[in-house]
């Protein structure tokens, strides 16, 4: 079982596949390596791929140590992941956790990201919501641990935005909720304490975020309400980056939807590969509909 060893000393379990430019996939909280199996199938036609498990996520080590759980230490685990495989820059794609680990990395180990997606990302970042989203994620956490992960799956795979996966593919939906159930207890209440609920509003990194120069595609499902506004305030604040909205999809796009999940990746990274990849023309943003009066 193929493994590395990060930075703070913890294994990380990993897949690979396929060869050419690498490309590095970060699950969501309620997944693990194993949800990116349609794009594994698909891109290691021409990419060489490589999914790996977060920690607390067996068969990575579960830390019992609640400060070894952060959204910096996400961020440094894609690191370790391409700078312990050797991989160079690579095309990083990320769902949700993931996604905000992806944009992460993009501000702090930007030399190692050849592009960045970053889907079904926002949930509790707007400034106005995150009081009720610590509340959340607190009563969340003590559900975790005092009903299991086999229990507790069952209600958080039933999220709103979920409950069009179920009504588009039962089968693929089953699947996901029984990978779910079968996750860490103890990993799975240390991630939502130490990485879900203490990482920074989106909001408060718009700074950051508009020196970011890495090829960058946000994705969105049209069903996924709280990614809808965080993902339009990331296409209006990032320099380098695209907006696609999935219609009738919600917050599992990958599973949901990967044959249109698939293409506008596979198209973004061809771009980006093909040096065609331009940032957003400044004078697009004048927010008018006429252009400016000709001499």
């Amino acid at each position: 079982m193929p493994q590395l060893r990060t930075d703070d000393g913890v294994l990380l379990h990993y897949e690979e596949v396929g060869s050419g430019a690498p490309m590095v996939f970060v699950h969501e909280y309620a997944g693990d390596h194993r949800s990116w199996e349609p794009q594994l199938r698909f891109f290691a036609r021409r990419y060489r791929c490589i999914a790996f498990a977060a920690r607390g996520y067996p068969p990575s080590e579960v830390p019992t140590d609640p400060a070894a759980y952060s959204q910096e230490r996400a961020a440094d685990d894609i690191a370790a992941v391409i700078t312990g495989l050797g991989l160079g820059p690579s095309h990083v794609v990320g769902l949700s956790m993931g996604a905000f680990a992806t944009l992460h990395l993009g501000l702090r180990r930007p030399e190692l990201a050849r592009s960045l997606v970053a889907a079904g990302v926002g949930y509790g970042a707007q400034p106005e919501k995150i009081a009720a989203y610590h509340a959340e994620t607190d009563a969340l956490i003590a559900r975790i641990k005092a009903e299991g992960m086999d229990r507790f799956g069952l209600s958080y795979s039933r999220g709103p935005a979920r409950l069009i996966f179920e009504e588009k593919d039962p089968r693929g939906y089953a699947e996901f909720q029984a990978q779910l159930r079968g996750h860490s207890t103890e990993g799975s209440w240390l991630t939502m304490q130490g990485v879900q609920r203490k990482r920074p509003s989106l909001y408060a990194l718009e700074d950051r975020f508009r020196q970011l120069m890495t090829p960058t595609l946000i994705i969105a499902g049209d069903e996924d309400e709280p990614a809808l506004d965080p993902s339009l305030y990331l296409k209006r604040t990032i320099p380098s980056a695209a907006l696609l909205v999935m219609p009738k999809c919600g917050h599992t796009l990958n599973l949901e939807d990967p044959d249109v999940f698939n293409r506008a990746v596979l198209d973004f990274v061809t771009q980006v590969d093909g040096g065609t990849w331009r940032n957003r023309n400044p004078a697009s943003l004048g927010g008018g509909i006429f252009g400016a009066k000709e001499g």
